[in-house]
C-alpha cells in the first residue's frame, strides 16, 4: 500500500519522538510490549523501529482492527507482531501481559468503569516488575492544566457522554489497587502527559 495511503493521525504524529525519548529510557531492559488501543499503528511501527530490542505487540478493538492492519503490515522490521484483537473488559484477555504495556490517549476515551476493568485485568494477568506505560491528557486535583484540555473536554462530551480526561489521581489508586506503584510522572508538549507503574 501507498504509505501515503495508510491512515494517519497528526496528534501521534506529532508526539511520537516525544514519548519515544522517555520509552528508550524506561523500556531499555524490557523483553516484551503489549500496547493498549493501537490506533493507526504509527506508534507500534515508530517504537518498534527505533526499539530493535522489544517485541512490540499491537492492539484494537475488533472492529478497529482494519484502521491498524495496513501500517503493521508494511513495517519491514522483524519485531512488530501481527495486531490482536483486544477489548480491555474481556476476562480474561486473549492475550498474555509480556514485562510492558503502553496505551496513547486512551484512557479519555474509554468509558471509566472500562477503564477499572482495565486496571482489574491488570491486577489479574500482569506479574510483578511488569511496566507500564500511559500517554495522554489528565487533570490534577479535579482541574485542568490548562484551558485547551478544558475544550478538548468538552468536544469529548459530545462525541460520547462516557468519553471524558480522567483525573490522575482516580486513575493512580486504580493502578495502586492492581498493585502498580507510580516511578514517574513526565511532563510532555501539548499539556500531556505520560505516566509510568511498575507492578510491585
Amino acid at each position: 500500500m501507498n504509505p501515503d495511503a495508510l491512515p494517519f493521525s497528526q496528534s501521534c504524529e506529532n508526539n511520537k519522538d516525544f514519548i519515544l525519548e522517555v520509552l528508550c529510557q524506561a523500556f531499555a531492559d524490557r523483553r516484551a510490549v503489549l500496547e493498549i488501543a493501537s490506533g493507526t499503528g504509527q506508534h507500534a511501527c515508530h517504537f518498534a523501529a527505533n526499539m530493535p530490542w522489544l517485541q512490540w505487540q499491537p492492539t484494537e478493538l475488533p472492529g478497529n482492527l482494519p484502521v491498524l492492519q495496513p501500517r503493521c503490515a508494511a513495517y519491514t522490521g522483524n519485531n512488530l507482531l501481527p495486531p490482536l484483537a483486544l477489548d480491555v473488559r474481556a476476562d480474561p484477555w486473549p492475550v498474555a501481559v509480556p514485562d510492558a504495556l503502553f496505551s496513547a490517549n486512551s484512557l479519555h476515551i474509554m468509558s471509566f468503569p472500562a477503564v477499572e476493568q482495565c486496571f482489574a485485568a491488570l491486577a489479574r494477568q500482569a506479574g510483578a516488575d511488569t511496566l507500564l506505560a500511559i500517554y495522554g491528557p489528565f487533570n490534577y486535583g479535579g482541574q485542568y492544566t490548562s484551558p485547551s484540555n478544558a475544550r478538548f473536554d468538552q468536544w469529548l462530551a459530545q462525541q460520547h457522554p462516557q468519553s471524558a480526561i480522567r483525573d490522575f489521581d482516580a486513575v493512580n489508586t486504580l493502578a495502586g489497587r492492581a498493585g502498580f506503584s507510580l516511578q514517574a510522572d513526565h511532563e510532555m508538549p501539548a499539556n500531556n502527559r505520560l505516566l509510568l507503574w511498575r507492578k510491585v
